[in-house]
């Protein structure tokens, strides 16, 4: 019996290859492009899950600051590690990872090379977490403090084919040898810890600098640059644990009393900002709901083309009856028929997955191939082959096998009422989505041209950057002369860290009229006398520096930074930064040196001498940027020819912030696109059958005298009501989806009444377009052809 549905079934496809197709396409389409969505969603999910205790481990986040200007950060001070592992019952092990930015670059033999992600950890780091061990101790990573453990391609970058164990690697900057003493595979793609090189932490205690505050490394509540993540016993309370980290805080800082302690799951890292409010997650949910949409507009289309046809198909189920067949069986016949096709569209998704992986790969960054011999990959096909067989390969079954045979071999059964209603619900709900796709796709478009054009506060523009060697930081006022003297360059300055992503912050400030345990993080810069000027940053109050002695007891302050202070009539008052203390004598108008996504933070800059930079900045003529930066590299060349030479211009790096963003927004459009050009494809199907059911009754009106646009206009309209009534019913949920997601952004655009009324307008022109092919194909027509079997 089984054997004959399908190959009636089979019949069926071929009797009606165009609607076959129309079904086949639509469905192979949405269910690739909604599997490659899921795919990436799923990935996303499953961020640092493979740890073997990942329920169990957690990131200690830190708040600092009171009220609005409070802040989370993933790293806090070094000893809360330390403390944990001795005195708190409900923490079984405690590691660190903090940046390492002393040592970079490496060499090996005649080959030097930058490392941007080299850290230090603690021993217990590959004991703690599951990254996979492939050559030496995991239990003693470490024998001293003069080895290191590589990733395996940082092993074949630095050592080619040759065995890298035992090898020597050489750190240019701290002229120190290191031996390699361990190779772990390359860190997941779906690892939210990422890095290349891996030192001993007891490398930083051991070079401590201690002061007046702090003696040890474990010791120094105050400076906050550890990654600290606990292994907990499954019965501690996160709440008492945090608490209790807030309060020895406390206890061993006396500036600080504001501070408070999170934890925040392992897998929760890369979806939720350290202050637990929703990041990457959002992202996750959209384009988890774009699959949706998808999916349910392929299975729309199945079911309105189903349905469309039933009365072709009364007569047929009408005799199946007579002859003695059962509802039961019927519904197993079109079941059948609905798996066969939704198994011939799964086979053409598979085709179109492969022929799309790289462009996938490309678009979103991701690396895993999508594997037939992946039991994930299948559990994920599976999934969705069932989810659209079940809603979409039901409800036809039902309708079709329900015809009395009596009504219909008379001819008086009549389609309309409930069925015809519920196939136009269903177009409007179709195109409700679409509407509410375009609509994203413009706001996430406006956001991401705003951010890109938005006035920073500075002037960027033309403007490269590298970060300056000890060597060429000793020699910076003869690199700047001679810079200077280039026609291609406009202005030379430095600083001591990177205008966009400044990334060195401190809690350690007082100033004249703190009121009692107020305390704010505060960005802090070194800057050259020219800093301000030469980037076009605007002072509010007071004056710049002017490179006189005095300016080393001097800073200058951010708007954000005299009003979380509460400092009334700043310039002139003391402000003591670290153990240093100054005078305001100026107050620069906000800039942004950071995320749009976030708000403007407190800054201060200050002044001590032109040597022991960082980093330098040259802003070039434009036109002659070129000839800027060979003479930058000439210079590179003289002072520092054992380190390569990487330069970025500024507007590079500034779009390189917003790679996420951009991602989501090519993504974004690219799904939302396919799900548009799916439901044209279902409403296309749709328009062709009610202009073959209508073609006798538009041949009596080509006779009667009715004109082309007539007809068209009479095709299209029931149409087009519907989709008009899909645009209201998206437009508020559209605004409010988009508004969520604009509150990721502390600088966003304003949602403005325009972007609906285009967003409408250009469904009903896409629907417009879909109905009339079919609709003017219908009109010219000869009646001749239609009426001639009356």
């Amino acid at each position: 019996m089984i054997r004959n549905y399908f190959k009636t079934a089979w019949r069926g496809l071929i009797n009606n290859k165009g609607y076959s197709a129309i079904n086949i396409g639509g469905l192979a389409v949405a269910l690739g492009i909604s599997v490659l969505l899921l795919w990436w969603v799923k990935d996303e999910l499953s961020f640092d899950r493979f740890h073997a205790q990942s329920d169990r481990i957690y990131r200690v986040n830190g708040g600092f600051g009171s009220g609005a200007s409070q802040q989370f950060s993933g790293q806090i001070v070094a000893p809360v590690a330390a403390y944990a592992r001795q005195q708190m019952p409900g923490v079984e092990e405690a590691v660190r990872i903090v940046g390492n930015y002393d040592m970079s670059p490496f060499k090996v033999g005649d080959k030097t090379l930058v490392e941007e992600k080299a850290v230090y950890v603690d021993p217990a780091f590959f004991t703690f977490f599951n990254f996979e061990w492939v050559k030496g101790n995991r239990s003693r990573p470490f024998p001293d403090l003069q080895t290191v453990v590589l990733t395996e391609s940082a092993a074949l970058k630095y050592f080619g084919a040759a065995e890298p164990v035992g090898k020597m690697l050489y750190s240019v900057r701290n002229n120190k040898n290191y031996v390699v003493s361990g190779i772990v595979r390359d860190f997941p793609d779906n690892s939210s810890i990422r890095c290349n090189m891996l030192f001993p932490l007891e490398i930083v205690a051991k070079g401590y600098q201690a002061n007046d505050y702090w003696k040890s490394m474990d010791s120094d509540w105050g400076n906050w640059y550890a990654q600290t993540f606990f292994r907990l016993d499954p019965r501690a309370n996160l709440d008492k644990l945090a608490k209790a980290l807030t309060d020895v805080h406390h206890a061993s800082n006396k500036y600080d009393q504001a501070t408070v302690y999170r934890l925040q799951p392992l897998h929760d890292i890369h979806l939720y900002r350290p202050d637990g409010t929703q990041g990457a997650i959002q992202e996750v949910k959209m384009m988890g709901i774009v699959a949706l949409i998808l999916l349910a507009i392929g299975c729309i289309n199945y079911v309105n083309l189903a349905t469309a046809q039933a009365t072709q198909r009364a007569k047929e189920v009408s005799v199946r009856k007579v002859v003695g067949a059962g509802r039961r069986h019927l519904i197993g016949q079109f079941l059948a028929e609905s798996l066969l096709i939704f198994v011939v569209a799964l086979v053409l998704a598979i085709g179109l997955i492969s022929g799309l992986e790289s462009t996938y790969h490309e678009l979103t960054g991701k690396t895993q191939p999508f594997s037939l011999s992946d039991p994930q990959v299948w559990l994920v096909l599976i999934g969705v082959l069932v989810f659209t067989l079940a809603v979409a390969g039901i409800y036809p079954a039902l309708v079709l096998s329900s015809f009395e045979p009596l009504k219909v071999l008379r001819g008086k059964m009549a389609i309309g009422g409930r069925r015809v209603t519920f196939r136009q619900t269903l177009v409007i709900t179709q195109f409700a989505f679409s509407t509410a796709l375009i609509v994203g796709t413009l706001i996430i478009g406006n956001q991401l041209r705003f951010m890109r054009e938005r006035n920073l506060g500075y002037d960027r523009e033309n403007v490269f950057s590298f970060w300056l060697t000890e060597e060429m930081s000793k020699h910076y006022e003869a690199l700047k002369a001679e810079l200077s003297r280039e026609p291609s360059v406009n202005h030379v300055t430095a600083s001591n860290g990177n205008l966009i992503g400044i990334g060195n912050s401190t809690g350690d400030t007082d100033w004249e009229g703190k009121p009692k345990n107020s305390m704010f993080i505060v960005t802090r810069m070194r800057v050259e006398k020219d800093f301000i000027s030469s980037f076009g940053l605007k002072m509010a109050a007071g004056e710049a520096f002017t490179g006189s002695k005095t300016d080393s007891m001097h800073v200058i302050l951010n708007e954000t930074a005299v009003k979380n202070a509460g400092i009334k009539n700043p310039i002139g008052k003391w402000f003591t930064l670290g153990q240093t203390k100054g005078t305001i004598i100026g107050v620069v108008k906000d800039f942004h040196f950071a995320s749009l996504r976030q708000k403007v933070e407190p800054a201060v800059f200050f002044y001590r001498d032109n040597t022991n930079f960082g980093r330098i900045y040259i802003k070039t003529t434009g036109r002659d940027a070129p000839k800027a930066v060979a003479a930058a590299e000439k210079l590179w060349k003289k002072y520092s020819p054992d380190y390569p030479f990487e330069y970025q211009f500024m507007d590079v790096q500034y779009n390189d912030m917003y790679k996420s963003e951009q991602r989501t927004g090519a993504l974004f459009n690219f799904f939302s696109g396919v799900a548009i050009l799916v439901s044209c494809l279902g409403l296309f199907g749709l328009a062709t059958f009610t202009a073959q059911q209508r073609m006798k009754e538009i041949g009596i009106r080509k006779v009667l005298g009715a004109s082309v646009t007539g007809i068209v206009a009479l095709l299209s309209k029931d149409f087009l009501k519907l989709v008009l009534i899909g645009i209201l019913i998206a437009s508020p949920v559209a605004w409010w989806a988009m508004n969520q997601w604009l509150q990721n952004f502390a600088y966003k655009i304003d949602l403005e009444w325009w972007v609906f009324v285009l967003a409408g307008l250009l469904a009903v022109l896409i629907a417009f377009t879909t109905v009339s092919f079919q609709s003017i194909r219908a009109a010219l027509m000869n009646p001749v052809k239609s009426l001639k079997t009356e």
